[in-house]
């Protein structure tokens, strides 16, 4: 118990909690568009088939190693220790299935879905609904992060990755930067979507509520409006049409991410063009 209670402390670690672009938010960002980078040079090296593969490991890896650091985490919320005695109680509100949750499980999918129009839904996800996810929380972390240290590293790791990984995926070509790349995503999300209101349902006719926090993908209408900007609609709409609202939301924010991945794209092409001139 004592070893069990010292690795504890360590991955316990505290420090002041990181304000919105302070030095620890504004390293993440730095780190972000250095690896979008660095990550797109190194699939741009690749040639067919050997590209692909390099492609694919890359985001198995990155999923796996978030998944790795989720396991830290609900490990880290779960317990505590008072007075020398390591006790556990598990805090339903962290339950890991959240919307920016699901790049890491989307991820960690595509290695058993080889092909195929699942594994193509998934890549297709994480070039789009997945940069909008990273992107949101990148540009506004106003409540990821607390005082533990490794915490605060797995929020911004899982979180920034998102970028990288998407933007590669459209820069490799892998996933086509078109306009079919949120169609191909959708059942995907709204795979995620329909699980999340099955959850909170659960729930809800369980009686968890009482006693602890449960909303996945904030759209539970069972607990307070809490999601920034769609609380304002989940507070005046019924919930059929506020939950529609969200999905029609969330996918054309997810449009948008790829139509801007095609606009910068074309403008680089250009300005490469008359370089070349």
């Amino acid at each position: 118990m004592d070893f069990l209670i010292s690795v504890f402390k360590i991955l316990d670690l505290q420090m002041t909690r990181p304000e919105p672009y302070g030095w620890f938010h504004i390293m993440w960002l730095a780190l972000t568009v250095v690896g979008t980078v660095l990550l797109c040079k190194w699939v741009g090296k690749g040639k067919g088939e050997e590209k692909g593969a390099l492609v694919r490991r890359i985001v198995l890896v990155t999923a796996v190693i978030c998944a790795l650091l989720e396991l830290y985490k609900q490990i880290v919320f779960t317990f505590e220790l008072n007075d020398g005695t390591l006790t556990g109680d598990y805090q339903w509100y962290a339950f890991p299935f959240q919307f920016c949750s699901m790049p890491m499980l989307a991820g960690v999918l595509t290695g058993f879905f080889k092909r195929g129009r699942v594994h193509r839904g998934l890549m297709a996800f994480l070039a789009s609904y997945s940069i909008f996810a990273g992107f949101i929380v990148m540009l506004m972390p106003t409540t990821v992060f607390v005082g533990t240290i490794g915490v605060n590293i797995e929020t911004m790791f899982c979180h920034a990755s998102m970028i990288p990984v998407g933007v590669m995926l459209l820069h490799s070509g892998y996933v086509a930067p078109d306009h079919s790349a949120v169609f191909k995503a959708m059942p995907v999300f709204g795979t995620a979507v329909a699980l999340a209101c099955i959850m909170n349902e659960i729930a809800h006719a369980s009686g968890l509520l009482a006693t602890e926090e449960f909303n996945m993908f904030y759209v539970s209408p069972y607990c307070a409006p809490s999601l920034p900007v769609y609380s304002s609609v989940q507070a005046v709409v019924p919930y059929p049409l506020s939950l529609i609202i969200y999905v029609v939301g969330f996918s054309l924010a997810a449009y948008i991410m790829v139509l801007i991945y095609m606009v910068c794209h074309r403008i680089a092409k250009r300005v490469k063009a008359k370089r070349t001139v």
